[in-house]
């Protein structure tokens, strides 16, 4: 089982950027998709973008040429890069495994973004 801690969320003014960061620990990740996620009030948790084990990486439309996923396999960490941040990117932001399914690791306590004028 792998536990993930995600943080770098904040209150932020729309077009500002922020940088959340993943940390896995309990195992290594550095073979697995990893993605992040977010769940706005009222709405169901949707994912944002993936990054595979080799690097390849893909994007929800509406988040494409803004944010930039990345991670660090020796470190055991996966990034999100956010710019031109809008305020319907407001939401938590959580990171696991899209590939697992309906057994996905147990999720983290996510991290706020907020944006907001």
């Amino acid at each position: 089982q792998v536990q993930l801690v995600e943080s770098g969320g904040g209150l932020v003014r729309p077009g500002g950027s922020l940088r959340l960061s993943c940390q896995a620990s309990g195992n290594s990740i550095s073979i697995s998709t990893m993605g992040w996620y977010r769940q706005a009030p009222g709405k169901q948790r949707e994912l944002v973008a993936h990054i595979s084990s080799s690097g390849r990486t893909t994007y929800r439309d509406s988040v494409k040429g803004r944010f930039t996923i990345s991670r660090d396999n020796v470190n055991n960490t996966v990034y999100l890069q956010m710019k031109r941040l809008k305020p319907e990117d407001t939401a938590v932001y959580y990171c696991n495994d899209p590939t697992l399914g309906g057994l996905t690791w147990d999720w983290g306590q996510g991290t706020q973004v907020t944006v907001s004028s």
